[in-house]
Formats: structure tokens, C-alpha cells, sequence
């Protein structure tokens, strides 16, 4: 079990006639970010959340709130809480391999959210020969099994010592590509521009590390608490300059004239690089903390 985490869900994976008993662990969290309360500009107190009655404009207090689907405008089908918990699929907590497919094959475009899939101490062995086998085959799993009262479809690949369990969008989910790019005019680019921007493609070539990565918006937010904090001039937005059709040419040569420049200077080692990374992501973690906490109660908003 990892140290200080709640399993979301307790149950058995199961191939062929093996079964083990396995836990999924929240594989990402929100909870780091900077959150923000509404707050009552007069009074500068926190507001609070009140559901009213769309008519009559009286608050309706929690034990008086039920389900409702929406059959034509202001006409409702009201459910009971007790029928949707009827309605969903009776599950056996147990997530049952389907089948076994190559780990290319799933469009990550239908990927929703990652769990840490853990065995049970019991389960260690079962657990180890199919996460080694998968490996070993280059293949993923796909599973069926209920989820937060929701039949749902998981893709499970094999991670370091464990697996990761990805639940699935459904198809009608996925809005179709087809729709999003009906309007992009047909261009076909070739020549030197295409050789130009392949040209700066491969001298930005690269390794997926996300340690790497900074979330601007997230520093953006602490400078601001910051600024507001100590009565200082607010950040100013930097201007994004769009390039224009007829100066697409020079802009390309333009950049891979720079590519090259900075191709042909000596490089920082990838530890210190990384160092430099790490403790400018800290400070700015450390200070994102300091300011939010100074600057409201930690409670997210309503």
C-alpha cells in the first residue's frame, strides 16, 4: 500500500482461471495547486454555496434534493436516489482481462484517468508472472469492471514493479476528429519550407521527462499572490506575436539559423541541468505556498 494513500477500490484481477487480489491508488492529484475561495467583495468574507428553487427562489436544503432528468423544458422525470443505485450493474469486484493487445493499439485520445493498480500481499505471486509476462509480450490488458457506480472499460499496463490501470472513454464519449478540423483549408507545404521546418525539428529532438516541465500558470499564480501580498505592480501579460503568411519563410530561416547556434554551443551536463530545474521548481513551490497561505485560508472554493 502506498505510504499515506487511500485505496479508491479493492477487488480481484483476474486472467485466465488466476486471480489476485489487487487495489487501485490515485495515480494523479490536483491537490498541490493553488486554490481560490469566492469572496463577498463588500464584506470580504467567504461565500457559501445555497441551492434555491429555480421558481420560487427558496433555498432547498440537502434532505429535499433528488435526481431529475430533463425530458422538454421545465418537465422532469424525478428519480430517487435508491433507483440510480438499483439501476447500476450488480459488480463482483472484479476487474476480468478480455484480452491481451499491443500497447500502440489504444488511441491515447480515449485515455481518462490513471490508477497505480497494487497487489495484496497474498497475490504477490500471480501478480509479479502477469506484470512480467506483459512486459516480456510488449502488450497491454483490456478489463471490465464497475467503477464509482459506473460500468467501466480499463486498460492496464505493466509500470515498473506494478501496473497501471487506465480507465477508458466510451466511443460516444470521443467527439469525432472529423467535425474539429472540417474548416482547416487544404495546404500541402513542400520545399524549402518543409525542409526548413524539418530542419528545426531535428535539432530540437528530445527525451519525455516531465520532471522537466514548469506549470506557468501555477508560477504565474504564486507571482501574483505574491505581488498582492507585499502591494507591489501586478505581472503585465506578454504579448504573443502571431507569424503572418508571407513572413512564415523568413521566420522559419530565421529559426533554423538559430537552431543551429545554439546546436553548435557546449551544453550543460543533464545532472546539472536537471539540479538547476529541480531547485527553481522548488523555490517557486515553496513561495506559491508561503504567499497562498498568507493570502487566504487553504480551503478550496465553493
Amino acid at each position: 500500500m502506498p505510504s499515506g494513500q487511500r485505496a479508491q477500490w479493492k477487488g480481484f484481477l483476474k486472467f485466465g482461471e488466476v486471480s489476485c487480489g489487487v487495489a487501485l491508488y490515485t495515480a494523479a492529484s490536483t491537490s498541490d495547486r493553488i486554490t481560490f475561495n469566492t469572496i463577498n467583495k463588500a464584506t470580504g468574507n467567504r461565500v457559501n454555496r445555497i441551492f434555491v428553487d429555480s421558481e420560487t427562489e427558496d433555498p432547498v436544503p440537502k434532505e429535499a434534493q433528488t435526481k431529475g432528468f430533463e425530458i422538454e423544458n421545465g418537465q422532469y422525470i424525478i428519480i430517487d436516489p435508491e433507483e440510480v443505485s438499483a439501476a447500476i450493474p450488480e459488480s463482483n469486484k472484479t476487474l476480468e482481462i478480455e484480452a491481451f493487445i499491443p500497447c500502440s493499439d489504444v488511441d491515447d485520445i480515449y485515455f481518462d484517468k490513471p490508477y497505480y493498480l497494487t497487489p495484496d500481499k497474498m497475490g504477490g505471486d500471480a501478480f509479479a508472472a502477469l506484470r512480467d509476462a506483459m512486459k516480456k509480450s510488449m502488450v497491454a490488458a483490456i478489463a471490465r469492471t464497475v467503477l464509482f457506480r459506473r460500468m467501466r472499460t480499463v486498460l492496464i499496463r505493466s509500470h515498473g514493479k506494478g501496473l497501471i490501470a487506465s480507465t477508458l472513454n466510451y466511443d460516444y464519449e470521443v467527439r469525432s476528429s472529423d467535425k474539429a478540423f472540417e474548416e482547416m483549408p487544404k495546404l500541402k507545404i513542400q520545399g524549402e519550407m518543409l525542409d526548413l521546418a524539418k530542419h528545426i525539428i531535428s535539432t530540437k529532438k528530445g527525451e519525455f521527462d516531465p520532471a522537466t516541465f514548469d506549470d506557468r500558470y501555477e508560477a504565474a499564480l504564486a507571482d501574483l499572490v505574491k505581488a498582492k501580498l507585499e502591494g507591489k505592480a501586478l505581472p503585465k501579460p506578454k504579448k504573443v506575436e502571431v507569424s503572418k503568411p508571407n513572413d512564415l519563410l523568413a521566420a522559419l530561416r530565421e529559426s533554423a539559423g538559430m537552431m543551429k547556434a545554439a546546436a553548435d554551443k557546449p551544453k550543460r551536463t543533464a545532472a546539472n541541468a536537471n539540479t538547476g530545474t529541480a531547485r527553481q521548481r522548488a523555490a517557486r513551490g515553496a513561495a506559491a505556498k508561503s504567499a497562498a497561505s498568507k493570502a487566504a485560508p487553504q480551503r478550496k472554493a465553493s
